[in-house]
């Protein structure tokens, strides 16, 4: 028995594709580009450039890129090779012109180096510690270390005993806890940079055993305090002085003379 299909149900066919008239808009066309800006603690503080939608009715595009995390690699920030296995990550808190203002927002190692560090035949000793600075960021800390070989030592292993790491990890969170808890954020980060606390905890171990490669490994920012603009110009220095707009007098153009019709 043969059914036949109703005649006119099928409206699609009648009808073009859908969405036809629709003209395709470029995205870009409707983007900036604003550069961001590194804390003064570096050496390079154009750190590159991010991208957001203009600005349209009740869209404000700055509110949009406040809050933004960034990571750069510290060698490109110090223009140092030997510094490339650190990863920082800034956050942007504020918008001057065409910059982004940054801020330290955390820290990590890049894992191959991580990997070439962690060997047979020794003890991997980890620890991590929350601390609060003197201008209320709270950190959380983590740290890494190895043992390895005293003087004239024929052994092939260099493990440390349980009570031996658990010493070392008291040792380290105390050094931790006192560097970052009688600073500020902007100094903290200035040992960051050289790691000097990992150096520190290194010769405070030496008595319970010998520690080699030990590093900050990672640094989060767990809290921070209410956003305080003046406290973002003291890290900054004079970033907000110099924006991204060209200054008066440099890369001008010839003044011309202009016709009287005008």
């Amino acid at each position: 028995q043969r059914i036949n299909m109703a005649v006119g149900k099928n409206k699609r066919l009648s009808k073009g594709k859908k969405g036809k008239g629709k003209k395709q808009v470029d995205a870009f066309s409707k983007k900036d580009w604003y550069d961001i800006k590194a804390p003064s603690a570096f050496t390079t503080r154009n750190v590159g450039k991010t991208l957001v939608t203009r600005s349209s009715g009740m869209r404000v595009a700055t509110e949009f890129l406040k809050g933004r995390i960034v990571e750069a690699n510290l060698a490109d920030l110090n223009k140092d090779e030997d510094q490339n296995y650190r990863k920082m990550k800034f956050q942007i808190l504020d918008i001057s012109g065409k910059s982004c203002l940054c801020n330290f927002y955390g820290m990590d190692m890049t894992t191959d180096k991580i990997r070439s560090l962690v060997k047979k035949w020794q003890t991997t000793i980890e620890c991590q510690v929350d601390v609060t600075t003197t201008d209320g960021y709270k950190l959380r800390m983590f740290c890494l270390a190895f043992t390895k070989k005293r003087q004239n030592q024929l052994k092939k292993t260099t493990y440390a005993q349980t009570a031996q790491i658990k010493a070392i990890r008291k040792r380290m969170t105390d050094i931790m806890t006192k560097e970052a808890s009688t600073c500020d954020l902007k100094d903290l980060v200035r040992k960051f940079i050289p790691n000097s606390i990992g150096t520190q905890i290194e010769q405070a171990c030496q008595s319970i055993y010998p520690l080699k490669d030990v590093f900050i490994r990672k640094v989060k920012t767990l809290k921070a305090p209410k956003f305080d603009i003046t406290k973002l110009m003291e890290v900054h220095g004079n970033a907000s002085e110099t924006p991204s707009a060209p200054v008066p007098g440099q890369d001008e153009g010839t003044k011309l003379d202009r016709p009287n019709e005008l």
